[in-house]
């Protein structure tokens, strides 16, 4: 069997996945990201855009937001959605804000937030899959392995993979990381 075989048949059951805590699919584009500038994302009770701090939005509403603008490639839009969260220390929140900051370059504060984040929850297999891409970025592939068995620990109820793991997985396997 070949090489480029073996990695499809392994990689297969994730790669229509996207990432997302308790998530699975990619964000779908909206107002928030087709019509909306500046950060500022898109409320359907004033059908306007709005800025995220004076939005009538929820946390979950914004961090939808976030993940849009983080899939986008908007980061700092996604920060100031998340800066516009209540819980600041909500694990999830801790794992965008250390994904942002890994994007946009500073990778000490993103890996300070995801271990913030682990911290909160050792289960957030997306925090984990996040810093194993971060630390295979850095060269550490040993530490990019423990994470995913990190996450393999969390998940082995479900024969399923998640994106977390296949995207991980796929990270250490081609050396090719993601941007959302």
């Amino acid at each position: 069997m070949s090489r480029a075989f073996f990695l499809a048949a392994l990689l297969a059951p994730g790669i229509a996945l996207a990432a997302g805590t308790g998530s699975d699919f990619k964000p779908k584009s909206t107002k928030t990201t087709k019509t909306c500038t500046d950060g500022k994302v898109w409320d359907k009770q004033t059908k306007s855009c709005k800025d995220a701090q004076h939005s009538a939005l929820d946390d979950d509403e914004l961090y939808g937001a976030v993940r849009e603008f983080a899939y986008a490639g908007q980061l700092v839009q996604a920060q100031t959605a998340l800066a516009a969260m209540t819980d600041q220390n909500d694990d999830r929140v801790l794992t965008y804000w250390g994904f942002t900051h890994r994007k946009l370059g500073n990778i000490e504060t993103g890996m300070q937030f995801y271990k913030k984040a682990l911290d909160k929850n050792p289960g957030n297999i997306l925090a984990r899959s996040y810093m194993g891409q971060a630390l295979l970025e850095q060269g550490d592939l040993v530490g990019a392995r423990e994470q995913l068995l990190q996450i393999q620990s969390y998940t082995h109820y479900d024969s399923s993979e998640t994106w977390a793991e296949t995207s991980l997985r796929q990270a250490i396997l081609t050396g090719q990381t993601y941007s959302y």
